[in-house]
């Protein structure tokens, strides 16, 4: 059972148990506690009007007893405005992520807490994940989460290369989208900062946007071609890459680490459904909070 849901069902029980306790349970207790308030009244009318302080306080403290909610109200009820905000939050605007790798390096870094914004790319409804506004289309260069097509129940973040009809060829360790070269400026080395590894970073621009990338030079240029099941004859290989036709409707990603990401170089392209949203921003790091800020589109 994944979060959403989980969060959905409490959402629903605690909303149940506010109305049942807003248009039930608390008009009794006031009518009980008006009742027993009268009858302590009548009861001790002299003394109360002598303005006796004493009696007073008894009569506030019956009557506080008698409106007092029950522990069980205390722990759902009153809980709702809390999951309501919570869902609604999560659910429709933004979500909150922690990278648990460095398939992204350099852009993020193992522990960055991101946050994922739900509704650029289309709102959906939670658990039953249908559509309900359009939204605009993933742009390439875009910083994507979205359900991992081997395994839904797991979440993955890459960077859109190839977006419906487009050609993605990537060939010793360039590249090219329909047959042109994506314009990139070496950096020089980088340092893996939990491997240790060197590696060769550049500058890499997708549509109006530059972001980093780094290869690992000691890696082979060619791959492993995808399961047929998963690209059929969209794909063809060689000894130094491969060469893609993204069909409508899906999307090809890569990892800025472009030699030690899992992406779609194996596991094919990414449905329109099982995107998430797009990564807008890191908001902790509690290794590192410079690293708070905006991530490169």
């Amino acid at each position: 059972m994944n979060f959403a849901l989980i969060l959905f069902l409490a959402t629903v029980f605690t909303g149940a148990m506010w109305l049942w306790e807003r248009f039930s349970l608390r008009p009794a207790r006031t009518n009980a506690a008006d009742a027993q308030a009268r009858d302590f009244e009548a009861a001790n009318r002299e003394a109360i009007d002598r303005g006796e302080k004493s009696v007073i306080d008894a009569r506030n403290a019956l009557y506080a007893r008698a409106m007092r909610q029950p522990w069980w109200i205390d722990y759902t009820a009153n809980l709702f405005p809390a999951f309501a905000i919570v869902f609604i939050f999560r659910s429709f605007l933004f979500e909150p992520f922690r990278i648990p790798s460095g398939s992204m390096l350099p852009t993020l870094y193992i522990g960055d807490f991101i946050l994922v914004n739900k509704f650029s790319y289309g709102i959906r409804l939670p658990v039953i994940n249908t559509k309900v506004t359009s939204g605009s289309a993933p742009q390439r260069g875009d910083v994507v989460v979205f359900k991992y097509p081997m395994d839904e129940s797991v979440d993955y973040i890459k960077r859109i290369v190839g977006v419906p009809g487009d050609t993605v060829t990537y060939r010793n360790k360039e590249l090219f989208i329909n047959g042109k070269r994506v314009e990139s400026q070496p950096v020089g080395d980088w340092v893996d900062p939990f491997s240790m590894t060197t590696l060769e970073e550049s500058r890499e621009k997708l549509g109006e946007a530059w972001h980093r990338r780094v290869v690992d030079p000691r890696a082979p240029y060619g791959l492993r071609g995808m399961p047929y099941d998963r690209v059929g004859n969209a794909c063809t290989y060689s000894a130094s890459g491969f060469t893609c036709r993204v069909p409508e409707g899906q999307y090809f990603a890569l990892g800025d680490n472009r030699d030690n990401s899992e992406d779609s170089r194996y596991w094919g392209f990414i449905e329109d459904r099982q995107l998430v949203g797009k990564a807008v921003i890191i908001w902790a790091n509690f290794s590192d909070m410079t690293r708070v800020g905006r991530i490169d589109r």
